[in-house]
């Protein structure tokens, strides 16, 4: 709402710059507050003003929850790496001290450290996607309100253009038609203004929000990559044994590190 007040705004000024001379005499044209100016657009209004605030809670709040510092901190894989010094455990407590999204990620592969690769890999995939789904949060709303607002402005005006047609048709003055149905057809179209001042923000805000999602993302899963495979799923040093011969042969019991660790 917002925006729409502060478009409001513009055009009373407009209105109020445009004054025009008529018959030798100035008629300023009087300012509306922006109050009145929303209430012309009829009851379709409210619907859109509570679309208004409905978008502008869910910006506000993701923009407070998407920060980076609480999504992914600063020196968090640090502090697990030198956490792991003190075994799984200690990492585990480490993990569990923290509440960012990217902790959540990291726990779910640690406690898995003693299943098998694809297990583990299966369980941080799951954390992934559950905390990716949390990020998202309230974001369809904005998409809803982006798309909902301009059928309601248009919703709106049709209703007034069948008030404005019905006033006149009904009006016996016929040389204050012409000033009654421009009238209604002004007021109409307060609506179409309102539910565009509303959507155009809304959906730059959506796309915003999901870029800026998807880039976290992006750095969770780069970040979960290299440091699972970094120690857990690091291969292990090769075996040495004698044979009988006296020769020395390496035996490879490890493991292959190039996992896929993506989050989706």
């Amino acid at each position: 709402m917002l925006a729409n007040v502060v478009a409001m705004e513009t055009m009373s000024a407009l209105l109020a710059a445009g004054q025009t001379d008529g018959g030798g005499a100035a008629d300023a044209i009087q300012v509306q507050s922006v109050w009145d100016f929303l209430i012309k657009g009829g009851p379709m209004i409210i619907p859109i003003a509570v679309c208004s605030l409905a978008a502008l809670t869910v910006i506000v709040e993701r923009m407070v929850v998407l920060r980076r510092v609480r999504v992914m901190p600063s020196g968090f894989v640090e502090g697990v790496r030198a956490a792991m010094s003190g075994g799984i455990s200690s990492a585990l407590e480490y993990c569990q001290a923290n509440t960012s999204p990217i902790a959540e990620i990291f726990r779910a592969g640690l406690r898995r450290h003693h299943d098998s690769p694809e297990r583990r890999e299966k369980a941080i995939e799951e954390a992934g996607a559950r905390e990716v789904f949390t990020l998202r949060k309230h974001l369809r709303l904005l998409a809803v309100v982006a798309a909902v607002a301009p059928i309601l402005g248009l919703l709106g005006t049709i209703f007034g253009m069948i008030k404005a047609f019905q006033t006149v048709a009904i009006s016996g003055d016929a040389l204050g038609k012409t000033e009654l149905l421009a009238k209604g057809i002004y007021e109409a179209l307060i609506t179409t203004a309102a539910g565009l001042l509303l959507a155009i923000p809304a959906l730059i805000a959506f796309h915003w929000l999901s870029s800026r999602i998807d880039r976290m993302v992006f750095d969770m899963d780069r970040v979960t990559v290299d440091f699972f495979e970094e120690t857990l799923f690091a291969p292990s040093p090769p075996s040495m044994s004698r044979s009988g011969d006296g020769s020395v042969s390496s035996g490879d019991n490890g493991r292959d590190a190039s996992v896929s660790l993506a989050i989706r």
